[in-house]
């Protein structure tokens, strides 16, 4: 990457909570946001049982978010991604002026989108003989939350949705970098939002066996310790919800406003397995890896720490933590694995997470991984159970979605 891209604001939700400073503290503390499955009923045959979900926030301090501007907008994605990205552009001191507005652009997308209103329609269809809500395609059309975040936000720069499974967040910031080193934007609204807690999308990750059950004929356990990545008893991952938003700018823009940045994407990295579609290819997960780290100039040593994809299942958790220690050798930096205690949600979870990571890196703590059971084929320090103290000015971020889209961040910390 020629020159660095800036982050100067950032705000999420997830399981943990809607307020970022409580969602550091638990996730600090070991807690876990996973707990029964209560979107909808569903009988005793259904597969899943637990979910990572985003409770209710308050919308009456966000004229933008009030029942009457929001009538229209049913699926959940466009509430919580226009409450994230406008926290995270208040912390970031960027004022998005008609001056300014041409050169912010949109990058903030979703992986599953608004599937929710579409299966709300075609029910209703088939109940009431009734032709579908006129914004239910809306609702559902993929891009439309970088639309709305448009809406919001007043910028006229450049928009696109950067879909690629659960990479899209990372790639959203990526996507985004490569607009203000091409000088296509100054400023980037990145990110992403995922609500997949739907009846057809979790039972389908059940029958993929991606989603968690228990073995056959074993009682379910707790939820808060199902989400196992990296052990040995990992099982499939936990369906979650969330949001995250950040804000990333060019060194001359925050120069020239006055904005001081902490943390900046020193470099990247993006490969396409080119397999299977969705068994991850060992190699060219390796290669994003590496590339990631070369692209910021730096050799595997000088990594502190890394935030890995660790979704819990069997063949993907394996493939990356081969790949780390391919990189790294033996003794490969200290490894969180976030979703042990978030659940996965989606293009949504590795927005929330590097967030998470950037956190840390300005708290000087690497989050734990919780659940965890040593797998002898895994030799990773995998940050068992708790917090560790560490000072960390780079931070290896890893995503990988289905279809074998990798992306990687390489985050330095500046101040």
């Amino acid at each position: 990457m020629s020159g660095k891209t800036l982050i100067l604001g950032y705000d999420a939700v997830s399981s943990l909570g809607t307020d970022l400073e409580i969602q550091w503290r638990r996730a600090a503390a070991g807690e876990s946001g996973i707990g029964p499955l209560t979107r909808f009923p569903y009988g005793d045959d259904f597969p899943v049982r637990v979910a990572g979900e985003v409770e209710d926030v308050d919308v009456r301090p966000y004229p933008f978010l009030q029942p009457r501007e929001m009538a229209h907008w049913t699926s959940p994605i466009f509430k919580y991604a226009l409450l994230v990205v406008h926290r995270a552009l208040a912390k970031s001191g960027i004022d998005i002026t008609p001056d300014v507005a041409p050169r912010v652009a949109v990058t903030f997308s979703s992986a599953v989108g608004g599937q929710d209103a579409v299966l709300k329609a075609d029910r209703q269809m088939i109940a009431e003989n009734k032709l579908p809500h006129p914004f239910a395609n809306p609702n559902s059309c993929i891009n439309m939350v970088g639309g709305k975040v448009s809406i919001l936000t007043g910028a006229t720069g450049p928009i696109c949705a950067t879909i690629t499974a659960c990479a899209t967040g990372v790639t959203s910031m990526i996507i985004g970098g490569m607009m203000i080193q091409q000088n296509l934007a100054d400023v980037v609204i990145a990110g992403a939002v995922d609500f997949p807690l739907v009846e057809p999308i979790l039972a389908g990750f059940a029958t993929m066996n991606g989603a968690y059950r228990p073995k056959e004929g074993r009682p379910h356990e707790a939820p808060e310790k199902v989400s196992r990545p990296f052990s040995a008893n990992r099982r499939g991952f936990v369906v979650s919800e969330g949001a995250g938003a950040v804000i990333l700018a060019s060194p001359d823009f925050a120069r020239a406003h006055g904005l001081a940045a902490r943390i900046e994407i020193a470099g990247f990295g993006m490969t396409s397995d080119a397999g299977h579609f969705v068994a991850p290819n060992p190699a060219t997960v390796e290669r994003c890896i590496a590339v990631a780290i070369a692209d910021a100039g730096l050799t595997s040593a000088e990594v502190d720490a890394v935030n890995a994809h660790a979704t819990s299942t069997r063949i993907g958790d394996k493939v990356e933590a081969d790949a780390l220690t391919q990189i790294f050798g033996a003794k490969a930096p200290p490894t969180s694995a976030n979703k042990s205690q978030l659940g996965h949600a989606m293009g949504a979870s590795s927005a929330i997470e590097t967030i998470l990571a950037i956190e840390g890196m300005l708290r000087d703590t690497v989050l734990p991984t919780v659940n965890y059971e040593p797998d002898p084929a895994i030799h990773l320090d995998c940050v068992p159970g708790t917090a560790r103290k560490l000072c960390q000015e780079f931070v290896l971020k890893n995503a990988f979605g289905f279809g074998g889209c990798n992306s990687c961040l390489l985050l330095r910390r500046i101040a």
